[in-house]
């Protein structure tokens, strides 16, 4: 039977700046005790209110997360939340709270509005994370480890990079904007952490051509790639065709589209994707 779905409102409790395009925001909440919520690469959904409203307009949890969907999905245009999805960068149970990091781009989307202007006090809904919908990174099995993705990946591999235990071996390629974006990643692992310099090249050009250049660790590798979604398909079928990875050892998230935001409708690809997801989550 499935489980009922992990609805909240988050209230602000504080905000600063890591980097000029990083904004890491501490919230509070109901229920924010669960160690599940400390995990690796948690990944949620948060709501934000539209124009004019507090918080935004969240449908209860009663049943699974299709039904609870179905009544946001059912909700007035100018009254259903703006949706995006995040992951936990860090959880301190002992005083309920949770971090997300916010990459602030250049462009007006409501997340980036939101980062700018964020406020103590603020409320947000967030959905999520959720055991029964968890796919889970091995990070055990394989000898060694990569993890590759722009910004928008960076506070997934810093909860990623702190799981692992000491001796394990991972590469760490991660695209950002400057030396200005860099991040402390924190790790009893033996992790060989490496900055990709966009400059004025295309998104993920330099991070692409980084992968394609280096040595992986010995062994049989398990990756992990994640950011945009043109990117982490480049790197996939790199890593298919010439570096012989199985499917199955990569695991891969299109956190965003170049041209289309999480309200368009989903793409051709975007489909294919999420379908090969869904189809080696039940292999394995």
């Amino acid at each position: 039977m499935s489980q009922e779905t992990p609805v909240r409102h988050l209230r602000v409790t504080a905000s600063r700046h890591l980097t000029p395009h990083m904004v890491r925001v501490t919230f509070t909440g109901d229920d924010l005790t669960s160690g599940f919520l400390g995990g690796p690469d948690q990944q949620v959904r948060l709501y934000f209110p539209r124009e004019g409203q507090d918080r935004p307009r969240m449908p209860g949890a009663d049943g699974d997360l299709m039904s609870w969907y179905r009544a946001y999905t059912a909700l007035p245009d100018d009254e259903r939340p703006w949706m995006r999805a995040f992951t936990l960068r860090g959880h301190d149970p002992e005083r309920g709270t949770v971090d997300i990091d916010f990459v602030v781009h250049g462009d007006d989307g409501p997340a980036t509005r939101w980062a700018r202007r964020v406020r103590p006090g603020a409320v947000l809904g967030m959905v999520g994370p959720s055991p029964e919908y968890s796919l889970p990174f091995d990070t055990a099995a394989p000898d060694g480890l990569l993890l590759a993705g722009d910004e928008t990946a960076l506070p997934a591999i810093g909860t990623l990079v702190e799981s692992l235990p000491e001796g394990r071996r991972a590469l760490v390629l991660v695209e950002v904007r400057d030396a200005g974006e860099e991040l402390a990643l924190t790790t009893r692992a033996d992790v060989d952490v490496r900055w990709i310099h966009r400059g004025e090249a295309a998104h993920g050009e330099r991070l692409v051509e980084a992968v394609r250049d280096a040595d992986l660790p010995p062994g049989r590798v398990g990756a992990w790639i994640a950011g945009e979604a043109g990117m982490v398909r480049a790197l996939r079928r790199h890593l298919v065709d010439d570096r012989r990875l199985p499917r199955k050892d990569i695991d891969f998230t299109g956190y965003w589209r170049r041209t289309l935001t999480q309200d368009d409708a989903p793409t051709g690809e975007d489909m294919a994707d999420a379908r090969e997801k869904v189809a080696l989550h039940q292999e394995s």
